[in-house]
């Protein structure tokens, strides 16, 4: 194997749970809370349903079980039906380096496989922190986006880490499932481009699954390219150029979940900070005496939710989620966003529509220099009667930086779960995920997420 590969198989069968600091453990265990929380919350949507389906027809040996009807089917699509349901509602966190995306889609991975496989809550907290670190550890180095490609490359790779790591794969397999994972799933970034359809929130569940058929196939003696990296036509050369990868946590070097960012509104993660702008600027102007609104952000924020035509226009849910202008809209008109601030009628209202058009963003150079290290938005709001009113923020709250304390966290999760678990069900899984490594197996845990109405 090429060093790239053999560094991450090194660190991944190397890194033992009493290397993780308590600290990492309990960041662990609030990002499975937030990411089991989006997947109820996300149970109900069509693609969801459109997964289980699929799911249905499929089985495995041995078995892992669908999120919410508790129905068995294989491992590979466990992972894929549940981490639509984490993704859906676009809820869950979201890491900011050089490469940026959304590291729980790869959890619902994880929690198949340790559910099947019989492993210990601790063995799959191990596993969380291991499938962050290697996504980490890429994001860190690689900007994916800029180069025309998705970030499933790293969901990929760190799903296959996770999952080799509970297999208990050998150095020598694990780099083999690192090899297969990343030579046959380099996703293209058209996925998050122009009008968006349900495969925005099903690309990294579907890498999630790939990881999962990787490191399975090494388990049973499958190899995978020698140099997948580093070797003529392989990675360096087709996707990403070299890179060198840096230090990894453990030893005093902080963990990539302790780096990664939780979410306080349903929406993209750049419009984060926007939106309590907006929320702010509420409590001074009336939406009726708004003339105009101008925003200046950092260029991420503008290409990913603020440039393309379709943002003024969007028609979809998930063009929704990814228009600043409707957020704003959002903001400025109803003073929160919910997930119900997405249905097709609210979509279309005239009233957020005319507001829409008020609103212009522009790239602020000076605060794509400050990025990622701050992740500046400045909006100016002119009003009819002549006023001006301009708020700024750079760190929103659930960013590392401003985070989302244990009850934030804990709130987010009842919100989500009403209408679909009782109190008492509620309130036990909860409990569950919080001492999730006093656990010796999954099977308690899984019965929990069982939707019984």
């Amino acid at each position: 194997m090429d060093k790239t590969t053999q560094t991450l198989a090194i660190y991944v069968t190397d890194l033992s749970y009493n290397q993780l600091p308590a600290s990492t453990i309990h960041e662990t265990k609030k990002h499975l809370v937030d990411a089991i929380a989006c997947g109820i919350g996300g149970y109900t949507s069509e693609p969801a349903q459109i997964a289980r389906r699929v799911a249905a027809n499929t089985s495995g040996t041995p078995p892992a079980r669908l999120f919410g009807t508790g129905q068995q089917t294989s491992m590979e699509m466990a992972a894929f039906a549940n981490a639509v349901m984490v993704r859906y509602l676009d809820f869950n966190d979201t890491y900011i380096s050089k490469g940026s995306g959304h590291p729980s889609d790869m959890i619902a991975a994880i929690l198949a496989v340790a559910e099947a496989q019989r492993c210990s809550g601790k063995e799959t907290l191990l596993a969380v922190a291991v499938a962050y670190e290697v996504y980490a550890a890429l994001a860190d180095v690689i900007g994916l986006r800029d180069l025309g490609w998705d970030q499933g490359v790293f969901a990929v790779l760190g799903s296959a880490a996770g999952v080799a790591k509970l297999l208990k794969l050998t150095r020598e397999q694990t780099g083999d499932a690192l090899a297969i994972a990343v030579s046959g799933n380099i996703p293209t970034r058209q996925t998050r481009s122009g009008k968006l359809s349900m495969w925005k929130g099903v690309a990294t569940p579907a890498a999630a699954r790939a990881g999962v058929s990787a490191a399975l196939l090494a388990q049973a003696g499958m190899t995978g390219p020698t140099a997948a990296f580093e070797g003529r036509h392989g990675i360096w050369d087709q996707v990403t150029g070299p890179f060198q990868l840096g230090v990894m946590g453990g030893k005093g070097t902080p963990f990539g979940i302790e780096r990664t960012n939780l979410k306080f509104f349903p929406s993209e993660y750049h419009s984060q900070a926007p939106l309590w702008i907006a929320l702010e600027l509420r409590k001074k102007v009336a939406v009726a005496d708004i003339e105009a609104v101008n925003v200046q952000t950092y260029y991420t924020a503008w290409s990913e939710i603020g440039s393309e035509p379709e943002k003024w226009n969007p028609r979809t849910r998930e063009t929704a989620d990814h228009s600043l202008p409707y957020l704003l809209s959002l903001g400025f008109t109803d003073g929160r966003i919910t997930v119900d601030s997405f249905s097709e009628q609210r979509i279309n209202d005239p009233a957020l529509r005319q507001l829409m058009n008020r609103i212009k963003i522009a790239e602020n150079k000076e605060y794509t220099r400050q990025f990622p290290a701050k992740l500046m938005t400045e909006i100016e709001v002119l009003t009819r009667s002549g006023q001006r009113f301009v708020e700024s923020a750079q760190y929103s709250k659930g960013h590392t930086k401003n985070p989302m304390t244990d009850a934030d966290v804990e709130s987010k999760f009842r919100i989500l779960c009403e209408g679909l678990l009782d109190h008492a069900q509620r309130d036990a899984l909860l409990k569950a995920l919080w001492n999730i490594d006093q656990a010796v197996d999954l099977s308690g845990l899984i019965d929990l997420l069982i939707i019984k109405k």
